[in-house]
């Protein structure tokens, strides 16, 4: 079992740092400037309006999912009112909303195409990543026991 959390680190790892290396270098050749970190970066009062409207939207239907779901049998679930992809969602209807936002009413022109290429990496992290069981740990004969 360690060996698995070890090799899940390593790949989380390896991600992050080609993440963080590619942001430094995309940033560099755009002219972007760095947003502060966990901070919402709303680019007008509008976008905050929209961003906020999102948000409770997706609490309200993660809440809902949550008591439909759990009155279910665990084998007939409803996949799409389950939490992790109502969360999946979420952050990508919020990055695409900022991407649009940032578009219209930056000053930096630069800022929405900074931000459509990591949502687009992103993006396909995920898919490789659920798409391969995450490269395979998921179907190690060490996870199921």
């Amino acid at each position: 079992m360690e060996s698995i959390f070890l090799k899940l680190i390593v790949v989380l790892s390896i991600f992050g740092l080609f993440l963080f290396l590619f942001n430094k270098a995309l940033r560099k050749w755009l002219n972007v400037e760095k947003r502060k970190f966990f901070s919402y970066g709303h680019v007008n009062e509008k976008h905050t309006k929209i961003d906020w409207a999102i948000r409770i939207v997706f609490i309200a239907m993660m809440i809902m999912g949550i008591f439909i779901n759990i009155t279910r049998d665990p084998l007939d679930r409803i996949w799409y009112l389950e939490t992790y992809n109502l969360l999946f969602v979420c952050i990508f209807i919020t990055e695409i909303v900022r991407v649009m936002m940032e578009k219209r009413y930056a000053e930096n022109k630069n800022d929405y195409i900074f931000t459509a290429i990591q949502l687009v990496i992103l993006a396909i992290f995920l898919l490789i990543v659920f798409s391969t069981d995450f490269f395979g740990l998921l179907n190690s004969e060490e996870f199921l026991y």
